[in-house]
């Protein structure tokens, strides 16, 4: 019962960044979004075990060069936990793959083309070194990293999300800081008194997202959880 509130929270917050992985589909468009053809970024310049970051529109999405257009990353996929298809689980995630491994908080280290990794966004090739500045590990240590990590895994946007994975296999440390970064943003909104239609919002997110019954009130939901985003 103690940790209660915070999963509820985690999944919150989980459900509501979807957009990290999510990709727009064309007006008009029943299906998804293809990838770009092959060819349509230059690898020449990546080197094995650099770790790549593609911006979307709110966050951004990382994974490991593994050389000769390979890339290993982490997505929510939840066919890796209902099949052993490998032929299926290699194909494009689509977004309800992706919906529904977030649910089922059941993700998998893939190794995609740069294409499909990227999906159309641009790419930065090792931008967070300067922050780890003397534990930036060797290309191939990272690599092999990724590499021995491939295959079915929990996931969590809190404690086991892409960026996590990349940052572990390339600095040694398993470290997410637009997710420390997003918490402390929504924690100065709850904080922040002058913020309460805001608060409004992502309580009323809670109920939606978290799926609790009508008979609910919203004291009990909004009390346990300002007072843990307060904490």
């Amino acid at each position: 019962m103690k940790n209660s509130v915070p999963q509820a929270a985690s999944l919150l917050l989980e459900k509501l960044m979807l957009l990290v992985h999510i990709r727009p589909l064309p007006a008009g468009s029943g299906g998804e979004t293809p990838p770009p053809a092959p060819g349509y970024y230059d690898t020449s310049c990546f080197k094995r075990g650099d770790l790549l970051e593609v911006p979307r529109t709110l966050f951004i999405h990382f994974g490991i060069y593994l050389g000769e257009n390979r890339v290993a990353h982490l997505m929510p996929d939840i066919l890796p936990a209902i099949t052993s298809d490998r032929r299926q689980i290699q194909q494009v995630v689509t977004n309800k793959r992706l919906i529904l491994g977030v649910i089922a908080r059941t993700a998998s280290v893939r190794v995609d083309t740069v294409e499909d990794f990227a999906y159309g966004g641009s790419i930065l090739v090792n931008h967070m070194d300067r922050l780890f500045e003397d534990q930036v590990l060797g290309g191939e240590e990272a690599a092999r990293r990724a590499e021995k990590l491939v295959g079915t895994t929990a996931y969590s946007l809190l404690w086991n999300n892409c960026e996590h994975f990349v940052t572990y296999c390339r600095y040694g440390a398993p470290v997410s800081f637009q997710t420390d970064k997003f918490c402390e943003t929504v924690k100065m909104i709850i904080r922040d008194q002058r913020s309460v239609i805001a608060s409004v919002l992502v309580g009323l997110a809670s109920i939606v997202c978290l799926g609790l019954a009508p008979s609910t009130t919203l004291p009990t939901i909004f009390i346990p959880f300002f007072l843990w985003m307060a904490g």
